[in-house]
């Protein structure tokens, strides 16, 4: 069989066979993963083609130096077509990937990830190769260790729109997590690539969703899949996710942009881009992505925590069993005790325990400071100390009382004031005899046999209606006599008015 260069340039010799796993991971494998103990003849290995940036097409063989050209022929190999396939790395040689086993080996686990795949579902994707997808999504669970202390893993959608299709904090079993990949449906028109890994970093890459902090120091990748050209700008968003610490790994398929999945995909670029001819081979690329995340667990490397060892990406740490506490030597662990407050605490004075927890307590003459721990000694001002006193506080012996401002009346509550309900006339008024108080103002009113003056202030007395009979015989001794007689009427009725008054 030969393997056909299909990129834009020659490939050119390397030493190194392809696809030989090296870099970004910082550990050393404890032991090959496994592959399939079947008796057929190993493919040929192609050299590793050095990568070159974008240039305009060679347009004849003539302009190719023989040195750079390279084609390897091999025998006819009788092998099974299920256990080869053609795929294809960014460099366009066509060579072949033999699947392994996803049954996991016991000195050989994926190490811990938090890893979120961004899939293209744009028209160009058709059902039955979005199925092939969802296979391939499926099979590439079985190689990972999925759990909270494990691989966490959640799905973004894009076509024209980008969708979450869950987060990294939603599923921490490959049961569930099958059975969400398997509702995931297309989204139709465009492919907005840029857009998609933008929502990645934005919205599935943080503590809110289920990454794991910074200071975990657990690794950050994204896979994306996709068959066309991208819409939008890739490579400044995916220098972005880069240098957050995200690794990026390109997969084209079909009629995938090449030099996009370059920009994308994180360097090296031989172990980070992938090409392959339609998505019916898709889901064999989970033995090469299988070999890239196969990882030593520490753990079954040995340990000595006494109860649960917990692998990170090259360590471990122990942790203990429900009702247990990790001792000081963080490797054994002890009975939890009930009383927290003998399992340690930072009270200055006393310790209180309660049901899950404990609180802080002075002693005597002493108070609690705003921390909560530490105490001062109580001051001999009470007020100083703190009141709830609306208006003013005053100190007595040992403790204080609210006082109002004037015009203000103490609430029932002892500590709020109300305005004082005023009486008009208790402020003072101008009037010359009583003063009568209405809801806002006053007014004045007059003794009995006096009346109000115009100045609605001041009284007079009120005179006696007399009426004089004029006699018709016009006598002037009957006139005289009742004149007299109404004078003296006169006068009796003023000294009874002031015997009234007095």
């Amino acid at each position: 069989m030969h393997h056909t260069h299909k990129g834009p340039y020659p490939p050119v010799a390397h030493p190194r066979p392809l696809h030989t796993i090296k870099g970004p991971f910082y550990y050393k494998l404890k032991a090959p993963c496994p592959t399939p103990s079947i008796s057929v003849p190993k493919p040929a290995v192609l050299v590793r083609p050095t990568i070159f940036p974008a240039a305009p097409e060679p347009t004849t063989a003539a302009t190719v130096a023989p040195a750079t050209s390279i084609v390897t022929t091999v025998p006819p190999l009788e092998t099974p077509d299920p256990w080869t396939l053609p795929v294809s790395t960014q460099s366009g040689f066509t060579t072949t990937v033999t699947p392994v086993e996803t049954e996991e080996d016991g000195q050989c686990r994926s190490r811990p990830l938090d890893l979120v795949f961004i899939i293209d579902s744009s028209r160009s994707v058709r059902p039955a190769e979005f199925e092939k997808v969802r296979i391939f999504l499926a099979n590439m669970l079985d190689t990972l260790d999925v759990g909270p202390d494990a691989t966490r893993v959640a799905i973004v959608n894009y076509a024209s729109t980008v969708k979450i299709e869950f987060f990294l904090k939603n599923y921490f079993n490959k049961l569930e997590l099958k059975k969400a990949i398997a509702r995931i449906q297309p989204l139709a028109t465009g492919t907005m690539t840029g857009q998609a890994i933008k929502t990645a970093m934005t919205e599935a890459f943080t503590e809110e969703s289920g990454a794991r902090p910074r200071s975990r120091n657990i690794s950050k990748v994204a896979i994306i899949v996709t068959d066309g050209r991208p819409q939008d700008q890739v490579e400044e968003v995916s220098a972005e996710a880069r240098a957050s610490g995200v690794e990026i790994y390109a997969i084209g398929v079909d009629r995938a942009d090449m030099r996009s999945l370059q920009l994308m995909a994180s360097v090296p670029l031989e172990d980070h881009v992938f090409y392959v001819e339609t998505y019916g081979v898709i889901e064999k690329l989970t033995s090469k992505f299988r070999e890239t995340l196969c990882g030593v667990d520490p753990c079954a490397m040995g340990h000595d925590c006494q109860h649960t060892c917990v692998s990170t990406n090259t360590s471990y740490h122990c942790k203990c069993w429900n009702g247990y506490v990790l001792n000081p030597d963080n490797k054994t662990c002890s009975l939890q005790s009930e009383d927290l407050c003998a399992m340690g605490h930072d009270c200055q004075h006393t310790c209180v325990s309660t049901n899950t927890s404990y609180h802080c307590k002075c002693w005597n003459g002493y108070v609690l400071n705003p921390d909560k721990k530490t105490c001062s000694l109580q001051s001999e001002d009470p007020c100083a100390m703190g009141h709830d006193c609306q208006h003013t506080c005053v100190n007595t012996n040992a403790s204080y009382l609210c006082k109002c401002w004037n015009g203000y009346v103490l609430n029932p509550d002892k500590k709020t004031c109300s305005l004082q309900r005023v009486d008009p006339c208790a402020m003072g008024h101008d009037c010359q005899h009583t003063c009568v108080s209405t809801n806002a103002s006053y007014y004045c009113k007059c003794w009995n046999g006096y009346v109000l003056n115009p100045d609605k202030k001041t009284c007079s007395l009120q005179k006696a209606k007399m009426e004089v009979v004029e006699d018709p015989c016009k006598c002037e001794a009957r006139v005289a006599f009742q004149k007299q007689t109404q004078a003296a009427i006169q006068q009796l009725t003023a000294k009874n008015i002031l015997s009234d008054v007095r």
